[in-house]
């Protein structure tokens, strides 16, 4: 017998409960149609067609939690590991392997494969909407994820969240963006309750900074300062000696002329400036050091090389 084509109303979404489903007159033999997904119990999804974003994991965790939304009770809210891709910051793990759902006490959390429960009082969690989702506010987020990041990841989310979207400056991307958060309401919500992994938040705190344009670049700039190396100038322009602009440096030391330029896998045009920017602060004098991916697994390799260069240039340690 051939199969039946898959029909779903489009008032439906892409995903839904099948309770919704059924109200909409949908027969059971298109619910239990070989091409819908079944993510969770109760839950269908329209197959996603769109192999870029499957393999994003923001989008993919977009698109698992609208599907699980159709579950939520009014006092559940997405969290931790969950929230923080929603509101886009980074994160070390490849993929999200589980949805994190908090819910306010006294309530009872749920229990569904694939999800990890949590529960939380009204005065040591706040909530907002990312895409029409309730999730965790970034502050409650942050302090949360002091569960299980480490301090140089503590640091490179905060920065995420408190980034000043400055104006001034050359090429500065969204300027006037508000930043999503900022030290007091993380420093709020690390207050708010016993947090696991407080010290890790605690220490991470005061290495938060307003201006790093990448988590790559905080986490060497936090390889560098945990080494014992002053704290590098953030994304400051540099210019020849007629004024003409040579490029926003990611971290510097501007007096001795040494910038520490991260390196990401650029290709075409981008690589080719990124070639250009090195090569008119090298012609002007600077020393360029470039960290990769591979080097900021390697921070011992990294600090010898920072620390040759301020030697060169007078530093005295």
């Amino acid at each position: 017998m051939p199969r039946s084509k898959l029909s779903i109303p489009l008032a439906l979404g892409q995903s839904f409960s099948v309770a919704a489903a059924t109200k909409h007159g949908v027969a059971q033999s298109q619910l239990q149609h070989p091409l819908l997904e079944s993510p969770f119990h109760g839950i269908r999804m329209l197959p996603n067609t769109d192999d870029e974003q499957a393999a994003d994991r923001v989008a993919s965790t977009r698109r698992l939690a609208g599907a699980y939304s159709h579950r939520l009770r009014d006092n559940e809210f997405f969290s931790h590991e969950t929230a923080a891709l929603l509101h886009g910051a980074p994160l070390p793990f490849s993929r999200m392997t589980e949805l994190h759902v908090t819910i306010f006490r006294p309530g009872r959390s749920s229990k569904a494969r694939g999800v990890r429960s949590h529960s939380a009082t009204t005065s040591s969690a706040t909530v907002t909407t990312v895409d029409e989702l309730p999730v965790s506010s970034p502050a409650t987020t942050w302090a949360m994820l002091g569960e299980t990041l480490d301090v140089s990841w503590l640091v490179a989310v905060g920065d995420y969240f408190c980034r000043v979207w400055r104006r001034e400056g050359y090429y500065r991307p969204n300027a006037g963006r508000k930043p999503l958060a900022t030290p007091d309401k993380l420093a709020d919500a690390l207050s708010a309750t016993r947090r696991t992994g407080a010290a890790k938040l605690r220490e991470a705190l005061p290495l938060i900074r307003f201006d790093s344009w990448s988590p790559m670049e905080s986490l060497t700039r936090y390889h560098l300062v945990a080494n014992g190396f002053p704290e590098p100038q953030l994304n400051v322009d540099a210019f020849d000696r007629y004024g003409v602009h040579l490029g926003c440096i990611d971290m510097s030391f501007p007096k001795l002329k040494v910038a520490i330029e991260y390196q990401g896998q650029a290709h075409g045009h981008q690589y080719a400036k990124d070639i250009e920017r090195v090569e008119r602060l090298r012609a002007e004098g600077w020393i360029v050091i470039q960290v990769s991916s591979e080097l900021i697994r390697d921070p011992e390799t990294l600090a010898r090389r920072v620390r040759d260069a301020l030697l060169s240039r007078g530093w005295r340690g």
